[in-house]
C-alpha cells in the first residue's frame, strides 16, 4: 500500500510538471502571438493573427505530447519494480 501510495504521489508529481509545462508554453505562446498581432498592420492582421493560432496549436500539440511521453515513462518504471 505504501509503495502505491508512493507511486501515485510520483505520478500526481509528474503530471502537475507537465500540466504546467503545457500551460506555461501555452502562454508564452499566446503572448508571442498577442505581439505579433500588434506590431502587424491593419492589412496582414489576420495571416498573423492565423499563423499565430497555428503556431500556438503546434507549441500545445509539442507540450501534450512530451506530457504523455513523461506519463509513459513513469508508467514503465513503475512496470519494472
Amino acid at each position: 500500500m505504501a509503495s502505491f501510495k508512493k507511486s501515485f504521489e510520483g505520478l500526481k508529481g509528474t503530471s502537475h510538471s507537465a500540466a504546467k509545462g503545457v500551460t506555461d508554453t501555452a502562454v508564452q505562446a499566446a503572448q508571442d502571438a498577442v505581439q505579433q498581432v500588434a506590431d502587424s498592420s491593419k492589412e496582414t492582421v489576420s495571416t498573423a493573427a492565423q499563423e499565430a493560432s497555428r503556431q500556438t496549436h503546434a507549441v500545445i500539440g509539442k507540450a501534450a505530447d512530451k506530457a504523455t511521453d513523461t506519463i509513459k515513462e513513469f508508467g514503465q518504471t513503475m512496470e519494472t519494480k
